[in-house]
C-alpha cells in the first residue's frame, strides 16, 4: 500500500477520473438507452411468451374439458342407440313370431279344414257304398221267394247283420 501512494499521482488520477465520467456519460448516452430498451423488449417479449404460454395452456384445459364432454355424450349416445337396437331387435323377434304363429295356426286351420272335407267325402263314399249294398240285398231279396214274406224279412235281417258298419 505503501508503493501506491508513493507512486500517486494527482494528474493521472484526474485524467483517469474524467475518462471514467465520459466513458460513464457516453455509455449513459448511447449504450445505456440501447441495452435498456433491449432489455425491456426482452423482458416484454418473455412476458408476452408466458402469457400466450398461460393463455394456450387455458386453451387446451379447455379443450381438454369439451373433449371430454364430447366423449361423454358420445358415450351417451352410444348407449341410447344400443338401447334402439335391442328394442328394435326385440321388436323384430317379437313380431316374426307373431308372424309364425300366425302362419301356424293358418296352415293348422288349412289342415284341419281340408281333414274336414276329406272326412266328408269319405262319408258321402260309404253312403254310396251302402247304399250300393242296400240295392244288392233289394235285388237278392226280389230274387228270392217274393211269394213268402217271411222268407223276405229274414233274409234282409240276415243281410243287415251281415253288413253292420262299424
Amino acid at each position: 500500500m505503501e508503493q501506491l501512494l508513493e507512486n500517486f499521482s494527482l494528474d493521472l488520477f484526474v485524467k483517469q477520473t474524467v475518462l471514467f465520467v465520459i466513458l460513464i456519460f457516453l455509455m449513459a448516452k448511447y449504450a445505456w438507452k440501447p441495452i435498456i430498451n433491449s432489455l425491456n423488449e426482452r423482458e416484454d417479449g418473455i412476458k408476452n411468451a408466458l402469457d400466450s404460454a398461460e393463455k394456450a395452456k387455458r386453451e387446451m384445459e379447455n379443450l381438454t374439458a369439451d373433449n371430454e364432454r364430447l366423449l361423454k355424450e358420445a358415450l351417451v349416445e352410444r348407449e341410447k342407440l344400443l338401447k334402439d337396437a335391442r328394442e328394435i331387435r326385440e321388436q323384430t323377434i317379437a313380431k316374426a313370431e307373431q308372424e309364425a304363429q300366425e302362419k301356424a295356426s293358418k296352415i293348422i286351420e288349412k289342415a284341419q279344414e281340408a281333414i274336414e272335407r276329406e272326412k266328408k267325402v269319405a262319408m258321402a263314399e260309404l253312403k254310396s257304398h251302402v247304399a250300393g249294398l242296400s240295392i244288392d240285398i233289394a235285388e237278392k231279396v226280389v230274387q228270392g221267394e217274393l211269394s213268402n214274406k217271411n222268407k223276405q224279412l229274414k233274409l234282409v235281417e240276415d243281410m243287415l247283420v251281415e253288413t253292420t258298419l262299424n
